[in-house]
């Protein structure tokens, strides 16, 4: 199959996939839209909401509508990292009658897995899950062991309760392609969850794609072209995001984004545009992508909460000024 007709497969697939979704999920378009963005880029994604808005069941009516293989941790402050990755146990071999170790994998070894509450898990437990993420293998008493591919970790984060949790450091948190936020659902759309899951099982969705075809679309996304223009408005974004004397917004910035903000601007743009059946990303697509991208890698100072300014609205100055 060539470029082409893969192409114009996954633009026929994207929508199958996003009717599949949306007859298990009520709403929640634009977070659903940004999750198979990071997916399909093979990026992470972090997710922050208040409890009971469905982040679970979105993550494994994903990874069914992908036949994906999926896997859900809870994260706690008693958590190991062997309790991720995996250990060694010590066993009888029974047709030598020697002990040898044997590797039990963790939960780790999947292609979806949900991350809940990472905030709650102490900093050595985060690390272990971080690294599997950066390198996609995980190293077990001196031995290397592959994670299966397509990987992708979606870790969720409460925001109203913070008592016992270990935040994020911002080294850490740039792992993450995606910071996307899941908001309350309009009246509308509360009424139609309620009466649908209190009135009928849920259903299950079909298989739209699988893990060899989402690695073909990962590998075709990669040779999108991009133009000068939008790789310069990425870029400038990026610069001016570290530049302290842009009017109204470099006070009340302590840190700007780096070079891999840049990388993952470009690489989400890219996947939007080919989702939506295009060759080539435009700068709309840069500006569509920014705040998930950014908000988490933006560190803003004491200035900004003196004033209230959040860093969704600095986004949008900085989206103002590159355009400039």
């Amino acid at each position: 199959m060539d470029d082409k007709q893969l192409l114009e497969k996954f633009e026929r697939a994207y929508g199958k996939l996003r009717k599949e979704i949306g007859r298990i999920i009520i709403g929640q378009d634009e977070v659903i839209s940004q999750l198979l963005t990071a997916l399909f880029s093979g990026g992470h994604c972090l997710l922050v909401g208040v409890p009971g808005l469905a982040k679970t069941l979105l993550v494994s009516t994903v990874a069914k509508s992908l036949n994906l293989k999926f896997s859900r941790v809870q994260f706690t402050p008693d958590l190991m990292p062997g309790d991720i990755l995996g250990t060694e146990v010590l066993e009888e071999d029974k047709t030598t009658g020697n002990r040898v170790f044997r590797f039990l994998k963790g939960p780790v070894f999947t292609n979806i897995m949900l991350a809940d509450e990472i905030n709650r898990t102490p900093p050595k437990t985060q690390a272990a899950l971080l690294q599997a993420m950066q390198e996609l293998e995980v190293t077990i008493g001196g031995k290397t062991h592959k994670l299966k591919l397509p990987f992708f970790v979606l870790a969720t984060q409460n925001p109203i309760e913070l008592e016992g949790t270990y935040p994020l450091p911002e080294a850490q948190l740039d792992r993450f392609m995606f910071d996307i936020r899941v908001d309350y659902p309009s009246e509308a759309q509360e009424l139609e969850i309620i009466d649908t899951t209190t009135s009928r099982d849920m259903e299950e969705p079909d298989h739209v794609l699988n893990a060899e075809e989402i690695m073909e679309i990962r590998g075709l996304i990669r040779k999108v072209p991009v133009s000068r223009d939008v790789l310069g408005f990425a870029v400038r974004l990026i610069r001016i995001s570290r530049e302290k004397d842009i009017d109204e917004v470099g006070q009340y910035l302590s840190w700007g984004a780096g070079p891999r903000a840049g990388q993952y601007l470009v690489l989400a743009a890219k996947t939007r545009a080919v989702m939506m059946g295009r060759t080539t990303p435009e700068i709309l697509d840069i500006r569509a992508v920014a705040h998930p991208v950014l908000r988490h890698r933006l560190v803003t100072n004491f200035h900004a909460e003196a004033d209230g300014v959040t860093t969704d609205e600095i986004i949008d100055r900085l989206l103002e000024a590159a355009a400039e």
